[in-house]
């Protein structure tokens, strides 16, 4: 009864992941995933992004954020807000804000930045400038993958969902995003 109530719970909570609307950061080939506030600031970053990849160039102010010009206005419904590593500001309606550290000022919310502590989020932001990428589409940054033809590879979902693969290799798995013997793999 315990393993049915949990398989439950899992399911919820992977379909209520789901449905949240997420766009995709890349820096430096390296992608995760922002999870987009219910702002119609992120609505319609959101609608801009679905029309094509928009690269924003981003430079570190005050050592705790990273700032970027969009190339349009979004609507602003700014707030007093603290702020925490992970957090995506609109700030003047048309600077995209990333935090990697605190602070407290007036933004209007456009996201969070999943799954990452505030050690992995300032590395993926660090160098005082970088280019930064935001797509509507994970974008693996996956050139080439090479089979690993070893006997029961470990391989498993991005959710952690195990995946048995006695008598089948990683080219029989749906098209996807992976991890096999602890890399991510792209199957297309």
């Amino acid at each position: 009864m315990k393993a049915i109530s949990l398989l439950i719970f899992l399911t919820l909570v992977t379909i209520m992941s789901e449905a949240q609307e997420r766009l995709y950061i890349t820096v430096n080939d390296v992608t995760h995933s922002i999870v987009l506030s219910d702002t119609e600031a992120a609505k319609e970053l959101k609608k801009r992004v679905n029309a094509g990849n928009v690269t924003v160039t981003m430079n570190d102010y005050g050592g705790f954020e990273k700032v970027g010009e969009l190339p349009w206005a979004l609507p602003t419904s700014n707030r007093q807000i603290s702020t925490v590593p992970g957090d995506v500001m609109l700030y003047q309606g048309n600077n995209i804000v990333i935090f990697y550290g605190t602070n407290s000022w007036s933004y209007t919310s456009l996201g969070k930045i999943e799954g990452m502590t505030s050690d992995e989020i300032r590395n993926f932001l660090a160098g005082s400038h970088i280019e930064a990428t935001l797509s509507a589409n994970f974008q693996s940054g996956v050139s080439d993958v090479k089979a690993d033809h070893s006997e029961n590879p470990a391989v498993s979902t991005l959710q952690g969902v195990k995946i048995d693969m006695r008598g089948r290799t990683p080219a029989d798995l749906a098209a996807g995003v992976y991890i096999l013997n602890g890399k991510k793999y792209l199957i297309k």
